[in-house]
Order: structure tokens, then sequence, then C-alpha cells
């Protein structure tokens, strides 16, 4: 039997990810920044622990709490949307606190025991905006392209001992809360300079073509996990593949 810890598992992709893997037999470690042991079933391979990324303390405690894990999956994130002049610094480093450096920092304290047993996997949740420019959203992009160069250049340091490290590239999910994780209103966001050049972009949001479903998500883990090719990126929903097809 095998355990996976995933981050971010209240809602969204991360909830589904952890429904799919203890579906599939699998032990479940879900973790939420506020635990909700409702939103999951209860099961003796289900176990939801308080995490926040962003603190040291809190990544430490629950990986003590977990025990030995075989996979970890770095999900949690925040979405931010819009003109880069309109942005406060501030902000900016918030977003980057939980999907960069938090990744970082869950992925750091939980090396030593996979170095130490030679195995185990990483998948770290990125996004299309990082194959392709996306309008907008320069600060969450930015945030996520640094978790894939990161991941990149990691492979090579933890090829020596075994582990596998994959990036799953979800596309656009607009059943999410991508957006209502962010306490900053779209409206806030936006420089009025900008308004005439974002309001069809806006506009787009309420009727996007190709989008990604919490269960594409869960299956692209599944297969990266499951993955034995060394193949490293797996695009998540059919816009995410048809972007990747077209590169």
């Amino acid at each position: 039997m095998k355990t996976i810890l995933i981050t971010g598992c209240s809602s969204g992709y991360g909830l589904e990810t952890a429904r799919h893997f203890h579906d599939a037999g699998w032990t479940v470690m879900a973790t939420m920044r506020t635990p909700r042991p409702d939103v999951l079933p209860r099961s003796d391979r289900m176990r939801v622990i308080a995490l926040d990324v962003t603190d040291a303390s809190s990544i430490a405690s629950a990986l003590d709490e977990a025990g030995p894990i075989d996979v970890l999956v770095n999900n949690a994130g925040v979405g931010l949307i819009g003109t880069l002049e309109g942005a406060s610094l501030l902000k900016a480093r918030e977003v980057f606190e939980t999907n960069t450096f938090g990744v970082m920092a869950t992925v750091q304290a939980i090396l030593p025991q996979f170095r130490a047993r030679r195995s185990g996997a990483i998948v770290n949740i990125t996004s299309t905006v990082a194959m392709a420019p996306f309008p907008m959203a320069s600060i969450y992009t930015a945030s996520k392209t640094a978790v894939v160069g990161f991941s990149e250049s990691l492979a090579h340091e933890l090829a020596a001992f075994d582990i596998a490290i994959k990036l799953v590239e979800p596309g656009y999910g607009p059943t999410t809360r991508f957006a209502a994780n962010s306490d900053l209103s779209l409206e806030d966001a936006i420089h009025p300079a900008y308004a005439a050049f974002a309001e069809p972009i806006i506009a787009g949001f309420s009727a996007p073509g190709l989008t990604t479903a919490p269960s594409d998500v869960a299956e692209a883990v599944w297969e990266a996990v499951h993955d034995t090719t060394g193949r490293f990126r797996f695009p998540a929903g059919p816009d995410a593949v048809a972007l990747s097809h077209a590169r």
C-alpha cells in the first residue's frame, strides 16, 4: 500500500486528487490550511492534516504527523488576475510565498526521508500559463514559471538518489476556487488605464472554449506518479493537451 501527501485539498484539484488516489486503494494524507474533514470520505486510509505551506513549522508538523510518504503532490496555490500596474508588490510576494516558496519549502522538508530510502516521487502542479503567454496574469505566471525552472534543475539532483520529479500542467479550470483564493477583487486588480484592454479578456473568462476539470488533473497526477518512462511533463485537461501539442 502506497501513501501520498497532497497539499491544498480543501477544494478543486487537490480535493479530487485525494479522492482519486483513495478510491484506488492508496493511503492519502490530505492537507489543508484549515482542515475540513467533511469534504472527504471517512476512512482509515484518509487523514486530513493541517498544513500552511508558507509556514516552516507547519510543514514540519504535518510531515511528522503523516509519517513515511511515498509521493508528495504540491498542489496548494493562490490565483491572481490583473494588470501589473494595478498590482501591489506585497500581493505579488504573497503569491510567490504560496505558489513558489511553498513548493520549495515542502520539497526541501520531505527530501531527507526520500533520499534515505532512495525512492519517492514529487509532483508539482504548475499551469499552462507557463507554456504560453496569458494576458493579465503576469505575477501568477511568474510564480508558476519559477516552479517549472526549479523542478527542471532539481530533477538532476534527485536522479542521483532515484527520486522522481514531475510536472502536471492544468489548463483553465473555471470550476475551481482559483479566483476565490485571492482576497483581491478583479476590479481592484485592474489599473483604470487598462479598462478597455481588460474588458474583452474578462468577458472571455465567462465563455471559455476547452477547459480543465478537477478529474483531468487527478488523472494526470495518477499518470505522472506511475510513469516509468522518464517523462517530465503531463498536461491536464483538453485545453492543456491541445496547447502542449501546439508548442
